[in-house]
């Protein structure tokens, strides 16, 4: 099992990194106490769990004399955020939340914090300065150290307008323009998975209008993940869901494989 301990200052962002890293498929936890790490790998271990992690802030001080042991046993890879003291204090201004150590002089908490966490930083493997990181990229740079991909996936989801739309999507195509299988009594009983049906919907003089489905797609799956975004939805429609638009979705996935790690699913399919 991979296991990474993130720490560092309140406002270096911590948030930020732990979400990508849960992206990235790390079962991760906030302040668990260092005596407890070891339990807690165990049992993700049993559960099929590959990588986990914990999020270790100053709020955790009092468990701070087990964290050289628990160091020393389990081998984490430790990561550590921090930023000058004038951006942390800009980033509270705007954010308005109180430190964690909360006691009136943010000033004086940020230092207080620093010292703290500073047998830490001396132990990381990796150490970011995110003073001047945009969110984009504190991922790109725990993802470069990490060796591992930034997980982006592309949803792609038929669905059927007489059933409504589905709130997810990010992005919503109209399959309807397409030859509708429902008015063939031969097709209408299957679904757009059959090789009938997909050829009944892509005849030759209909591609133009697939391929205008497939650039939009694509394009805008393409700035979703250079926008540092883990997943894009887009939603395909047909008037009942089980024919046109599941068709074009399969066919999506097809062509949009070679470029994004896809998903692919279907609402209606089985409804009449």
């Amino acid at each position: 099992m991979r296991f990474l301990v993130l720490s560092g200052l309140s406002g270096a962002g911590k948030t930020t990194a732990k979400g990508f890293l849960e992206d990235l498929g790390y079962f991760m936890v906030d302040n668990l106490p260092p005596r407890l790490w070891k339990p807690l790998l165990e049992e993700l271990k049993n559960r099929g769990v590959e990588r986990a992690g914990v999020v270790l802030d100053a709020r955790a001080l009092a468990f701070f004399p087990d964290l050289e042991e628990a160091l020393r046993e389990l081998r984490p890879t430790v990561v550590y955020l921090e930023a000058r003291p004038e951006v942390l204090l800009r980033r509270y201004n705007l954010t308005r939340r109180l430190h964690p150590l909360g006691a009136g002089n943010l000033m004086r908490e940020i230092g207080q914090e620093r010292e703290i966490l500073s047998a830490l930083r001396e132990k990381a493997h990796l150490v970011l300065d995110t003073s001047e990181l945009s969110p984009r990229a504190l991922k790109e740079a725990l993802a470069r150290f990490l060796g591992e991909e930034a997980g982006f996936i592309l949803r792609l989801l038929s669905f059927g307008f007489k059933w409504g739309p589905p709130q997810e999507a990010d992005l919503v195509l109209d399959a309807r323009p397409l030859p509708n299988p429902h008015y063939d009594p031969l097709l209408k009983p299957k679904t757009g998975l059959d090789p009938e049906v997909r050829a009944y919907v892509f005849r030759e003089e209909e591609e133009p209008f697939y391929r205008a489905l497939l650039a939009v797609a694509g394009l805008s799956a393409e700035g979703a993940r250079k926008e540092g975004r883990a997943f894009y939805t887009v939603a395909v429609g047909c008037t009942g869901g089980r024919h046109r638009s599941v068709a074009v979705a399969e066919r999506l996935a097809e062509d949009l494989s070679g470029r994004f790690r896809v998903e692919v699913s279907h609402r209606d399919v089985e409804k009449e």
